[in-house]
């Protein structure tokens, strides 16, 4: 059973954005239209659609890298308390970031010194956690995703891509947070480290996490979605939503 299953999270009304492009006599072109989706504890809602509906553009303004121009976005804390992320002060977004919300993008920033094993146990550390048993919950983590024991303590850095991708994946979840956004976290995988990350998000559900995530795979958004919203765009017209459930 999961953990506070079907408690609403976050609840995503009417937002859309439009981008101003300055070096291009401040054109307009909008992102997203009148976007609307909610997420209970414990479910993955997965966004698809054709490149430039604004998949991207979604999770970044629900994790406040971008501003809407309209609508709410309405995170709902343990505490019973809401915030309106849309409307909320910097301050707010950045105490939500370090506990509560979480970005898992497809590419990896760290310093070139730092260790895969360091990399990853670091987000853990910053909540208290001892530095012994974040190494050693680390090291679980990364084996968990396929990462060979004799790569830990090398930089990740010089790993291929799909290494350095489940590497970010780990320092993404490896810190309880209460809704992650993931940007296609099963991009350039192999069908086996794609099935160790679908794995992962499966165990993360169970324990009442919820989760926003691109995906492009029809088979995979079948295994890890509870919900699918589609975004499509036309003839450069606003994206057209629709509300899938998925199958």
């Amino acid at each position: 059973m999961k953990k506070n299953s079907h408690t609403k999270i976050i609840d995503v009304q009417g937002i859309s954005k439009v981008f101003t492009l300055h070096e291009r006599d401040s054109t307009q072109v909008s992102g997203f239209s009148d976007v609307h989706f909610s997420v209970n504890r414990g479910e993955l809602l997965a966004l698809t659609g054709v490149s430039g509906a604004g998949k991207s553009s979604i999770l970044k303004s629900i994790y406040r890298t971008y501003l809407v121009q309209s609508g709410k976005i309405l995170f709902h804390r343990s505490d019973k308390s809401v915030v309106d992320l849309a409307t909320c002060t910097e301050s707010q977004v950045l105490q939500l970031r370090k506990r509560e919300i979480g970005f898992v993008t497809q590419f990896l920033k760290i310093l070139p010194r730092i260790s895969a094993l360091q990399a990853v146990a670091a987000p853990l550390m910053e909540t208290g956690v001892s530095e012994q048993t974040s190494l050693y919950l680390a090291a679980d983590l990364l084996s968990r995703l396929g990462i060979r024991e004799e790569l830990f303590h090398i930089s990740p850095l010089t790993f291929s891509g799909g290494e350095q991708q489940r590497v970010n994946i780990a320092r993404g979840i490896i810190a309880p947070k209460d809704l992650i956004l993931l940007d296609e976290p099963t991009a350039s995988l192999d069908e086996q480290s794609s099935d160790r990350v679908l794995s992962l998000l499966e165990d993360l559900k169970e324990k009442g996490i919820a989760m926003i995530g691109i995906f492009h795979d029809r088979k995979k958004i079948k295994r890890a979605a509870d919900k699918t919203y589609e975004l499509t765009r036309k003839n450069n017209e606003k994206p057209f939503p629709t509300i899938l459930e998925a199958a």
